[in-house]
């Protein structure tokens, strides 16, 4: 249908733009990606796509990727829900890198954008959570607060360029292909590995990235100008449920349930975690204010009107978790499979 037009797929080494850069190539389309390193070659062995320089952040590396482009898929963000700075690291690039990608989109004649925003924006005082319950009200969190704001910028800024913008909103996304662990392919290489020994009682949405890429490029082709499309399972998984599901995947590994802990508790190491992170500048593994938004809180989504106007049909969280289980198991290196 577009095969003679350029897609092209920001962030193409990351785990939902490399993913997608092979389904458009299995469509006949036409690709170019771009990434922050150039020698960075490894995730595109063997796929006939143009890749190019470029970063969100730097306008002028965008304008020569962005020419003679119909189609943009706009995937790469700062995802990280921890840094030393987070303002500037977190929230002012990617609100940054939004609206780079919307002016230079617009000086470029881009005719179609699909954003990629987040879960993360949606308000979970009502659940299911739904697009049309509005924002996440809770600011707590500096990689929220980016989503939630960079999602509105995306939408205010397609209007006001005339640019047709679908937003598409993933949860956590697991799964083959990877060429570095995402934030929630090492959470599920850290219960292979038996790392997860405390429930801090915070569930988790697990949707296979193949079936995030689909639904993406569904959005491209039939989503609604200037709506939100969530792409998750319908129903969350507990830490518990997690490790069974690998304990009876690998019962060989005789992984350990982990132990249920009173919040004050959880709250007080986390207190300790955040402390000794200022002093090592690594990310603490536990933060207060995160147990704050999420504890006991039931991550379900309501993915109606993805499945009904973009044929989004997901596999169960339960067999996508366990097809990552033994991704990550077999195939997985630390350059990438």
């Amino acid at each position: 249908m577009m095969s003679n037009e350029i897609s092209l797929v920001t962030g193409g080494n990351g785990h939902l733009g490399n993913n997608l850069i092979r389904l458009l190539l299995s469509e006949n389309q036409k690709v170019r990606t771009t990434v922050r390193n150039i020698n960075n070659t490894k995730p595109f062995e063997e796929l006939n796509c143009e890749v190019v320089q470029a970063d969100i952040t730097d306008r002028k590396s965008l304008k020569k990727a962005f020419q003679g482009v119909k189609n943009v898929y706009a995937v790469a963000a700062n995802f990280s829900m921890w840094a030393k700075n987070p303002k500037t690291e977190i929230y002012d690039n990617n609100m940054q890198g939004t609206q780079n990608v919307f002016d230079i989109a617009k000086e470029c004649g881009v005719k179609n954008i699909v954003y990629v925003s987040s879960v993360a924006s949606l308000d979970f005082t009502k659940l299911p959570a739904n697009v049309d319950n509005g924002y996440n009200k809770d600011r707590r969190n500096w990689y929220y607060n980016s989503k939630n704001d960079s999602d509105k910028l995306a939408l205010e800024l397609g209007k006001k360029y005339g640019i047709r913008t679908v937003l598409v909103l993933p949860s956590a996304m697991i799964g083959s292909k990877a060429f570095k662990l995402s934030y929630s392919n090492n959470l599920v290489l850290q219960v292979l590995n038996g790392e997860i020994p405390v429930d801090t009682n915070v569930t988790l949405n697990w949707v296979d990235v193949k079936d995030v890429a689909l639904g993406t490029y569904n959005a491209m082709l039939k989503g609604r100008n200037g709506e939100r499309y969530i792409l998750s399972t319908e129903k969350h998984t507990t830490l518990q449920e997690t490790v069974k599901i690998a304990s009876d995947l690998y019962p060989e590994l005789k992984l350990k349930m982990p132990k249920k802990v009173p919040k004050c508790l959880l709250y007080s190491v986390a207190g300790l975690m955040e402390f000794s992170s200022k002093l090592t500048g690594k990310e603490p593994l536990l933060q207060r204010h995160y147990l704050d938004m999420f504890y006991g809180l039931k991550q379900n989504y309501d993915i109606s009107k993805s499945q009904e106007e973009l044929d989004y049909n997901p596999k169960h969280s339960k067999k996508a978790l366990q097809e990552a289980l033994k991704y990550l198991k077999t195939d997985w290196k630390e350059n990438g499979m």
